[in-house]
């Protein structure tokens, strides 16, 4: 029992004060106060929840006002008797006449019930191919389109008065109106005297939309209004800038009638009512900053005051503790993350005295020369592979400048022609390059240069019997490559290709990305093929350092991830030499500063 009660509680000193204060004092009364301010705000949120439904059953109050106004409106149509004559009987007037007069009855209807809220529209249709309107549609309307709808011969054969459609297509100019959806009534025209005989059919549109926000003007603008349909479609909303989340429109569908629950992804209060004769939810969604503005103040004031005297209280008890302690742990923590931080590290010598002050100098002098000793190694090692790499790439300027010039000399007694001029341009590409040695790597596009110019000259030395071909893909002509890296390869398939395929030599140049960020050079050729290759070489009189002295660079700058390999071509004869190295895009600050304009003009 003992050795478990020494695991679970601390052994030093300032470490007990601390645990008794949180277990004994601070986490009972941090609990308590807790649970007091939970209690206040489930108070306040029923309190804004009574009045937020007293607003949508309001709102609610006024749309249905306003669907019993529009019924009311229908009536007034069907006991006018000038309406009922020009739909009973057309032909007795003219059809701007009969059009005409339907319009004024539109108008004398909107300046009494409607003058406010100019958002009802009126569609009549008589049953012999006329249609009468209270404003500008979208397009010319066609009887015969409005006869095929199904609500056409449902209306007149249903024995209910009104139908309403709360989908129904927005017919109106978009000059007057660019709602989507418009709320409709559809109601028949009926003869009482001729055993309700039908006589036409009246169509009452409400611009739910155009209603909404000019109602939701009206109120809080620290709130979010919502129209839901019954099956969770989004109808209306205060702004396009704020939606309901797909878990508070679960809740609104399953909740029933009315209620309200707090919206965790938008940390926000939802209120909704349903409206039955539409099936409709209207919702209400109230930010929690603004719910709880003052008592959220008035508790970070009280808990800042209380982790304030809390801090001090524990500031004090491990001033108190560490006095003694502090120094030997510092400097047992500073020696365990000197190994991790590569012996960077130093210990203050002004904050303390006696035997502590000199155990830390002699900690501070023993990291100083470790790391001198360790930086004069980095320096000497990146020295010796600063000098092995330039002494590898000058090995290849006097090999190849003594091959180019002899050409230069056979082609100048043998012809006597232009040949000279263009074989010393491109000698110039290639000394210059090579004369740069401060610079190991070079643009993908500019080593391809290097190339051309080398084979170039060698199209001249063997009178056009050369054919190479480059295929690359375009966005990597700004990879970094090793300077003079394809050169000897397509060098060493020119020296095995003499020969093989009666002095037609073909070289392949193939530039690709490999998978994992990775640049792939191939060379082919036709040649004579590795194996005869090997068996040429014991009677050459000079040794190649062309193939090796391109590996140990490759190894020199890319360590394991720079490979060349040379094997048998697909074909079954010449040889296949691969280089893959990381693909190290670099491109000019020319080029990224005018995509950057471009990017920005657009």
């Amino acid at each position: 029992m003992g050795a478990i009660w020494k695991r679970l509680f601390p052994q030093k000193l300032k470490y007990r004060l601390f645990m008794s204060f949180f277990i004994l004092i601070l986490i009972p009364f941090s609990v308590l106060h807790f649970y007091n301010y939970q209690r206040v705000e489930l108070v306040i949120q029923q309190k804004i929840s009574e009045k937020s439904h007293d607003q949508l059953e309001q709102i609610i109050q006024s749309l249905e006002d306003v669907m019993s106004i529009a019924f009311k409106t229908w009536i007034m149509l069907e006991q006018d008797l000038k309406v009922k004559s020009i739909l009973l009987q057309p032909e007795e007037g003219s059809i701007l006449g009969n059009k005409r007069e339907m319009e004024e009855k539109f108008t004398s209807i909107n300046n009494s019930l409607f003058l406010l809220n100019p958002f009802v529209y009126y569609t009549v249709l008589d049953l012999k191919g006329n249609i009468y309107t209270s404003f500008q549609p979208r397009r010319a309307l066609k009887y015969d389109d409005y006869k095929s709808k199904d609500w056409f011969s449902t209306v007149l054969n249903s024995d209910s008065y009104a139908k309403w459609i709360t989908n129904d297509e927005n017919y109106v100019s978009n000059d007057i109106s660019s709602s989507k959806q418009l709320l409709s009534m559809y109601m028949a025209f009926k003869d009482k005297k001729n055993n309700m005989k039908p006589y036409g059919i009246a169509r009452i549109s409400i611009d739910y939309n155009y209603w909404f926000k000019s109602v939701i003007h009206r109120s809080s603008r620290d709130q979010s209004y919502f129209m839901v349909t019954g099956d969770g479609k989004m109808v209306a909303q205060s702004s396009t800038e704020l939606s309901l989340s797909e878990e508070a429109m679960l809740r609104i569908i399953e909740g029933g009638e009315k209620g309200y629950f707090i919206d965790k992804t938008s940390a926000a209060l939802v209120n909704y009512s349903y409206i039955p004769t539409l099936d409709w939810y209207m919702v209400n969604r109230t930010p929690s900053e603004i719910l709880f503005s003052e008592i959220e103040m008035m508790k970070s004031q009280y808990f800042l005051t209380f982790a304030a005297f809390m801090a001090l209280f524990i500031m004090m008890t491990f001033i108190i503790s560490s006095t003694i302690t502090r120094p030997l742990y510092h400097l047992q923590k500073k020696m365990r993350d000197a190994v991790h931080k590569s012996l960077r590290i130093r210990l203050p010598q002004d904050k303390y005295s006696g035997e502590i002050l000199e155990l830390t100098r002699t900690f501070n002098t023993m990291l100083d020369d470790m790391n001198t000793l360790i930086q004069k190694l980095k320096e000497e090692e990146r020295q010796k592979e600063a000098v092995h790499f330039r002494m590898l790439l000058s090995q290849m300027n006097p090999h190849f400048l003594l091959n180019t010039l002899n050409t230069m000399k056979w082609s100048a007694i043998r012809s006597q022609n232009e040949d000279i001029e263009e074989m010393c341009v491109a000698l110039g590409k290639l000394l210059e390059m090579s004369l740069n040695s401060e610079i190991d790597m070079i643009h993908l596009k500019d080593e391809l240069e290097l190339v051309q110019a080398y084979v170039h000259i060698q199209q001249i030395r063997f009178k056009y019997n050369l054919e190479v071909e480059y295929e690359g893909e375009e966005d990597t002509q700004f990879a970094l490559v090793p300077k003079f890296s394809i050169q000897p390869l397509v060098e060493n398939s020119i020296r095995h290709g003499i020969g093989a395929n009666g002095d037609n030599i073909k070289i392949k140049i193939k530039i690709s990305k490999a998978e994992k960020d990775r640049l792939r050079i191939d060379i082919i050729d036709n040649g004579i093929g590795l194996k005869e290759a090997a068996e040429q070489r014991p009677g050459r009189t000079r040794r190649g350092i062309g193939i090796s002295n391109l590996k140990e660079r490759l190894e020199l700058l890319f360590k394991e991830k720079g490979h060349l390999i040379l094997k048998d071509a697909e074909a079954g004869k010449g040889t296949h030499a691969r280089i893959e190295i990381p693909l190290l895009l670099s491109m000019p600050y020319e080029m990224l500063n005018g995509k950057q304009q471009e990017m920005g003009e657009v």
